[in-house]
C-alpha cells in the first residue's frame, strides 16, 4: 500500500463517529456534540483536565489544604445551617475517620437528596479541594462515591482499575455525563484507538528530543503509568504532553516554512532606485529619520532589489514612525511605474492615511486615492477607471481594496497596517491583486515573538526600537473616581502653560444599558463647569467626515485647547503640544487600545503625562491591566502582559487570523518548545527540498491534511 493510501485509511478510522464506542448510545451522542467532539479522533484529544490521585486512601489529618484530595470517611452529622451574615441557607455533612473530622458544604442543593444520600453513619469515598479557614477545614460541593461500612478498601483499590488503585483521570463534562461514565467511554476509546494515530514527525527528530509516538503520547495522558510524576501531569510538564504539542507545532511551522520557500522561489519585481521621490521627501522632512528608521528602510530596500517578493513584517511602538518609513518604499515602487495600495482595517485608520499620504504625494506631483466601502457609487466607478487605468500611484482604503472589481493596472507594493486585525487570507487577497507583488505589514501593536513566529513566520520580521529625538517617556497616573480633582489641577496646570489636552470617554451618548458618562455631556460638563476658560472641543465616531476634519484641524492648530473625544483618536493624530491624555473608564479599555491612546501625546520634548480613571467597581483582570500601564511605557511588555491577560485567542483573534487555537499547545506556557519545533521544521523543509523526497512524502500528506487550506499550502499536493 502506498504512503499516501495508508495515510488515508488510518485517517478514515480515526474519522469515524462516537457511535461505534461502548456506552456511547443515540442518547449519548448529543451530550458529547456539546464538548465539540465528533469523531474518534475529536475525542481522543479532548484530554484531562486534570488528574487525581486514587493510589491510595489519605486520612483526614493527613489532607492537604489547597489540594485536590481523596479520602474515606463516615457521616457524623448531616443537615441545613444559617450562616450569619447573609442569612444564607447552607447544608453541611460533618465527616470523620479515625484520625480527624471535616467539614462539606453544599451553596446551592437539593435538600431531599443531600438528606437522602447522607444519613448518618454512611460510608462513603470524598473527593474535593480542602480549604482552611482558621482551624476549621472544608470542602464545598464534593464528589462522592458511596461504599457498604464493611467495604475492604485494600481490595476496592485493586479490584476497580478504572474507579481506583491508579492516577486518575478527570474530563471536561456537560449535563447528562458523569465522570465515571467519562473514563469508561475514555478507557474504551484510548485502548482501542489510539494506536491508529501515526506519528508523522520524522524519526530522527522523535529521537533527538525524546519524544514519544503519538499513540504512546495519548495512552500516557489519557491513563498515566505508575511511573509518571503526577505533578509533572498536573504542570504539563510530562513528556507525553511534550511530545503532542511538539507535533502540533511542528506541523504549523513545516506550512509556514513552505510558505516562506515558496516566496523565495516565486519570481517577483527587482525595483532599481534612482531616489527620485525619497532625496526630494528627506529635503522636505523637518526632521531627520532616526538611526533605527534607517536600518530598517535599508532591509525593505534590500527585499525590494531582490527578484522574488518582498514578505515583511514592520513592528513599531506608537509614534516611532513607521509610517515614514512605508512612505519612503511606496515612493520606491512608484518610482519604477508601480502602483501601491495600503490596506487599513478602519474607515477612520484609512481616512487618516490618506491624509498623510497624499499631503506628501501632492508635493511630490504624485496622486493618491482612497476607496472605501461607504463611498457613493459614482465616485467609487470613477476611482477604480483610475486605479485601473493607473493614473493613481497609490491608494489607500479598507478591505474593499481586497473585493473583485478592484484591479491594478500595475500593483507593486501592498502595505497592510494593523495586521493582527487581518489574517492569512486578507494578505493572499491583496498578493494577487498583482504579479507577485511586494508586501509590506505594519504593525503599532507589538507582538510578543511566540506570536510573532506563529502567525507571521513566512514573513521576515524588521523592529522599529526606536523613539525619535526628543520623545520622552509618558508619566502615568491611575486615580480613583474620588481622586478626578488631582487630575484636574495637573490638566489646569498644563493648560495654563498654554498646553493642550485628550479628554477620552469609551461611548458617546448616554444609554440605558450603560453606567458610563458620555463624550457629549462631559464635553458640556467641561467647558461650563470645571473648565470654564477653556476652549472644548467633541470628536466622536458617530460624525461626518468634513465635522471630524474641522474639529481635528481646530485641535491641531491649537485653536481648540482640550478635546474630547472617543477612541477616533487613538490612531494617526499627531499634535506634538498635547501633553496629558486623560481616560474615563480606563478599566473598559483594552491593554494595547491604552497604549495606543497614550501614544497621542508625549509627541514633542514637553513632559506628557497620561491620567487613567477606571470606573467605581471593575475587574481583576482591568486592575491588573492598569498596573501594567502605571509600571511601563514598553509596547513589548504591555504586548507580553495583555498576551498573559486575555491568552492567544481574544489577543490576536487567532481563529480570524486563519488558524485554529491548539489542541494541546499552549503559546504561553509551550515557547520553548515552539522555537525548537520551529528550527526543526524549517530545517526539514530544506533538506527534503520543499518536501519533495520520498521521506517527506507521508509528512506532506499529513500537513495538507491539516493546514492545506488555511495556510493555502494546496498547490504541494
Amino acid at each position: 500500500m502506498s504512503a499516501r493510501n495508508s495515510h488515508l485509511d488510518y485517517q478514515s478510522r480515526l474519522d469515524q463517529k462516537l457511535d461505534i464506542l461502548p456506552g456511547v448510545g443515540p442518547r449519548m451522542v448529543p451530550k458529547l456534540k456539546k464538548l465539540g467532539l465528533n469523531s474518534i479522533e475529536d475525542a481522543l484529544y479532548h484530554l484531562p483536565l486534570r488528574y487525581e490521585d486514587r493510589r491510595q486512601f489519605k486520612t483526614i489529618n493527613h489532607l492537604t489544604d489547597n489540594q485536590q484530595e481523596v479520602f474515606v470517611g463516615s457521616v457524623l452529622a448531616s443537615g441545613e445551617t444559617v450562616t450569619t451574615r447573609s442569612r444564607r441557607r447552607i447544608y453541611e455533612v460533618i465527616v470523620g475517620d479515625d484520625t480527624g473530622k471535616i467539614s462539606l458544604k453544599w451553596f446551592r442543593y437539593r435538600k431531599p437528596w443531600l438528606q437522602k444520600r447522607y444519613p448518618v453513619g454512611q460510608k462513603a469515598i470524598f473527593i474535593g479541594e480542602v480549604k482552611r479557614f482558621s482551624a476549621i477545614r472544608e470542602i464545598h460541593h464534593p464528589d462522592s462515591e458511596l461504599i457498604d461500612s464493611d467495604t475492604d478498601l485494600q481490595q476496592l483499590l485493586q479490584s476497580d482499575p478504572l474507579d481506583y488503585g491508579r492516577i486518575l483521570p478527570v474530563y471536561a463534562l456537560t449535563e447528562g455525563l458523569s465522570q465515571k461514565q467519562a473514563r469508561k467511554i475514555w478507557y474504551h476509546l484510548v485502548h482501542n484507538f489510539a494506536n491508529l494515530s501515526q506519528s508523522f514527525v520524522p524519526e530522527p527528530i522523535r529521537q533527538k528530543y525524546h519524544l514519544k509516538t503519538i499513540s504512546e503520547a495519548l495512552q500516557q495522558i489519557h491513563w498515566p503509568d505508575e511511573m509518571v510524576d503526577l505533578r509533572d501531569l498536573e504542570q504539563g510538564k510530562d513528556s507525553a504532553r511534550k511530545s503532542l504539542v511538539f507535533d502540533e507545532f511542528f506541523f504549523l511551522e513545516l506550512g509556514l516554512a513552505l510558505k516562506r520557500a515558496g516566496v523565495q522561489l516565486e519570481v517577483g519585481i527587482a525595483f532599481k532606485f534612482e531616489h527620485k521621490f525619497t532625496i526630494p521627501l528627506n529635503k522636505m522632512l523637518p526632521f531627520k529619520l532616526t538611526e533605527a528608521q534607517r536600518r530598517v528602510l535599508g532591509e525593505i530596500k534590500h527585499d525590494m532589489m531582490a527578484s522574488q517578493p518582498m514578505h515583511r513584517l514592520l513592528q513599531g511602538d506608537v509614534g516611532s514612525g513607521k509610517t515614514l518609513v512605508a512612505l519612503m518604499a511606496a515612493l520606491i515602487a512608484i518610482e519604477n511605474r508601480a502602483q501601491v495600495a495600503v490596506v487599513a482595517p478602519t474607515e477612520i485608520l484609512a481616512e487618516q492615511h490618506y491624509q498623510t499620504f497624499s499631503n506628501w504625494l501632492n508635493r511630490l506631483d504624485l496622486k493618491a486615492g482612497l476607496l472605501q466601502g461607504s463611498m457613493p457609487a459614482a465616485a467609487k466607478r470613477n476611482m477604480l477607471e483610475q486605479i485601473a487605468h493607473g493614473d493613481i500611484d497609490l491608494v489607500v482604503g479598507t478591505h474593499a481594496i481586497l473585493q473583485e472589481g478592484v484591479e491594478f493596472h500595475y500593483l507593486g507594493l501592498g502595505i497592510v497596517d494593523e495586521q493582527h486585525r487581518f489574517g492569512v487570507r486578507q494578505r493572499s487577497l491583496l498578493k494577487h491583486k498583482g504579479v507577485n507583488p511586494d508586501i509590506l505589514v505594519m504593525t503599532a501593536t507589538p507582538i510578543p515573538r511566540t506570536l510573532s513566529m506563529t502567525l507571521y513566520g513566512d514573513l521576515s520580521v524588521s523592529v522599529i526600537d526606536q523613539l525619535p529625538p526628543g520623545r520622552k517617556p509618558v508619566v502615568t497616573q491611575l486615580f480613583r473616581s474620588s481622586q478626578r480633582h488631582q487630575a484636574y489641577q495637573t490638566i489646569q496646570r498644563e493648560l495654563e502653560e498654554g498646553r493642550q489636552v485628550y479628554v477620552v470617554y469609551p461611548l458617546v451618548e448616554e444609554s440605558e444599558k450603560s453606567d458610563l458618562q458620555a463624550a457629549t455631556s462631559a464635553a458640556e460638563s467641561l467647558a461650563n463647569e470645571i473648565f470654564p476658560g477653556s476652549r472644548v472641543g467633541l470628536l466622536h465616531g458617530q460624525m461626518k467626515t468634513v465635522e471630524k476634519d474641522a474639529v481635528m484641524n481646530s485641535f491641531r492648530q491649537g485653536e481648540t485647547q482640550l478635546l474630547v473625544s472617543t477612541t477616533v483618536i487613538e490612531v494617526g493624530v499627531d499634535v506634538p503640544n498635547a501633553t496629558v491624555m486623560m481616560i474615563e473608564h480606563a478599566d473598559r479599555f483594552g491593554l494595547s487600545q491604552l497604549h495606543q491612546l497614550r501614544g497621542r501625546v508625549g509627541r514633542g520634548a514637553d513632559k506628557s503625562y497620561c491620567l487613567l480613571i477606571p470606573s467605581e467597581h471593575y475587574s481583576e483582570d482591568a486592575a491588573r491591566r492598569l498596573q501594567v500601564m502605571v509600571k511601563t511605557n514598553d509596547g513589548f511588555r504591555i504586548a507580553e502582559a495583555d498576551l498573559e491577560i486575555r491568552g492567544p485567542g481574544d489577543f490576536i483573534g487567532t481563529r480570524q487570523a486563519g488558524l485554529a487555537d491548539f489542541r494541546v499547545a499552549s503559546l504561553l506556557k509551550d515557547m520553548r518548545l515552539l522555537e525548537t519545533a520551529r528550527q526543526e521544521a524549517f530545517d526539514f523543509v530544506e533538506k527534503t527540498q520543499r518536501l519533495s523526497t520520498e521521506e517527506a512524502e507521508p509528512v506532506k500528506q499529513e500537513l495538507i491534511r491539516r493546514w492545506g487550506g488555511r495556510l493555502e499550502l494546496a498547490a504541494i499536493g
